[in-house]
């Protein structure tokens, strides 16, 4: 953060309270750390199997404007970011398929070349948002020995039990002793009805135990030995370990997707609690769900799209490609909260918005000043701590900067009078707020962009054409050539996309 900035706002921030909605309470709290001036925040990462969708960049959005107002208020914050690479993914009560696994036998590959592969592709587009690095970014695959030491540790507190190899976690016992389904809100007796029959349900000794570790089958490539044969953890388990060991046994912040509620979030509760005879988390904070043109966001439906398709309007449904800074200020107009949905109407409604503003912030640096004021600059300071003390409200807080654009253009006519030190408070909080709040960056101009684009795209097409004339010597010249100007070539069923590491 500017020091100057933080020196002249430092008494606001102290009068300005810091409040956020849990969803544990389903109520505002004031935030209070464990550990003054320290935030502990965890927030579950992608599972690295396929390219992420924009419904992991907009949670991944959220969580990234939080770091950054949390540090803009003077904390020191250790933002932890796990990354799933061990291929599993849960539905409802057990296990499912093995994504990662499946798709190394699609692209023909080792999965920890998926991994490896979409790990990579993930933080391209977390550069692409302009989000930070995470302090830490801990993989699954990394902690093994701490999954199984919890293991071992729930079950000796009797809150688990093994069966054929697999290690199952005892609801039932549990929620004797420890609220199950607080997070949620469910009531896990009234949902037996509801459950599809899946594989290993005979061996649980109730219907919404879940697996701490999995015996693995004969064709499970992704296997550890462990005191109860080869297997591998539960999906549920990993952020357990992970958040423990890096934040404690209880932290502040626990992030998420809100479809992550239950059953991930819900077991990990369960699984600290069980483990260590406490909650670990004080505030759990939920973004919401996409949708396109008022419908979910689905594959089925035909309206699932990724970022590279968004920046290059690739997409049946989109008109023209929208830059990342674009997206990234669209998901702001939105509270995380909220519902968020995209159509081709309100990304430009974005574009043009977002032009003005950064219009304005490049403007603000050639006001002159005069020998009084004529407009409350510290109100507007004010305004702005107070929308993003609530909750991390970004929609009011864009409104109280439109209002700054609308001062700074008033100083340009001579309707508005400002003195230099209102000049420069004005400055300071213009810069603070949308660079490193809101995470904005000015770009290169659209034109300059789109020509890119329109280049990449030609460059994408040649090189399609001589593999399909088998002449892969210019195949891979061109992706060699690429590559060593920081060009990155993706190939996947769906064409070829391009990254550029800057």
């Amino acid at each position: 953060m500017n020091e100057a900035f933080f020196i002249a706002s430092s008494f606001l921030c102290s009068m300005v309270d810091l409040f956020i909605y849990n969803s544990l309470t389903r109520t505002k709290e004031k935030f209070t750390p464990l550990h003054k001036q320290f935030v502990g925040m965890y927030v579950c990462g992608p599972t690295v199997y396929n390219f992420a969708h924009l419904g992991n960049c907009r949670t991944f959005v959220t969580f990234d404007t939080v770091y950054r107002y949390l540090t803009f208020l003077g904390y020191k914050v250790r933002y932890v970011r796990n990354i799933t690479d061990v291929g599993h993914i849960t539905t409802e009560f057990d296990e499912g398929v093995d994504r990662i696994g499946a798709q190394a036998k699609l692209e023909q590959v080792e999965p920890m070349e998926i991994v490896q592969k979409y790990t990579t592709y993930f933080h391209d587009m977390m550069r692409e948002f302009n989000n930070h690095p995470p302090s830490i970014e801990p993989s699954a695959t990394g902690h093994i020995m701490e999954q199984i030491a919890m293991i071992e540790e729930i079950i000796k507190n009797g809150y688990a039990y093994e069966v054929n190899g697999s290690v199952y976690f005892d609801v039932k016992k549990y929620k004797d002793v420890f609220p199950y389904g607080e997070l949620s809100g469910r009531n896990v007796d009234e949902l037996l009805e509801n459950t599809r029959e899946l594989d290993g349900q005979e061996e649980k000794r109730f219907f919404a135990d879940f697996a701490l570790w999995k015996a693995a089958s004969p064709e499970h490539i992704m296997r550890w030995p462990s005191p109860w044969g080869e297997g591998f953890p539960g999906w549920h388990l990993e952020c357990s370990a992970m958040s423990t060991k890096y934040l404690g046994e209880e932290f502040d912040l626990h992030g998420g997707g809100m479809d992550l509620k239950f059953p991930h979030h819900e077991s990990e509760v369960a699984q600290n609690s069980a483990c260590c005879g406490k909650a670990p988390v004080r505030y759990w904070m939920h973004a919401n769900m996409l949708t396109v043109n008022g419908q979910k966001m689905s594959k089925s439906l035909g309206n699932s799209f990724l970022p590279h398709e968004l920046f290059s309007g690739t997409h049946a449904l989109l008109e023209k490609g929208f830059t990342p800074m674009v997206v990234r200020f669209f998901m702001q107009q939105a509270h995380y909260r909220s519902t968020l949905d995209f159509s081709n109407e309100a990304l430009k409604a974005s574009e043009k918005g977002f032009e003005r503003l950064m219009q304005a912030v490049e403007k603000a640096g050639s006001l002159t000043a005069s020998d009084s004021s004529s407009y409350d600059i510290a109100a507007l300071e004010k305004n702005c701590f107070e929308a993003m003390s609530d909750d991390f409200n970004t929609p009011i807080l864009i409104a109280h900067l439109f209002e700054a654009v609308k001062v700074i253009n008033s100083c340009l006519d001579n309707k508005i009078q400002l003195t230099l030190t209102d000049i420069e408070r004005l400055q300071k909080l213009v810069n603070g707020f949308v660079f490193e709040v809101l995470g904005l960056q000015a770009e290169v101009s659209g034109a300059s962009n789109d020509i890119s684009n329109d280049l990449m795209q030609v460059i994408i097409r040649l090189r399609a054409e001589a593999k399909t004339k088998k002449d892969f010597a210019t195949s891979d010249l061109i992706r060699d050539e690429l590559k060593a100007i920081n060009i990155q070539l993706q190939d996947s069923k769906e064409g070829t996309t391009w990254t550029h590491e800057k």
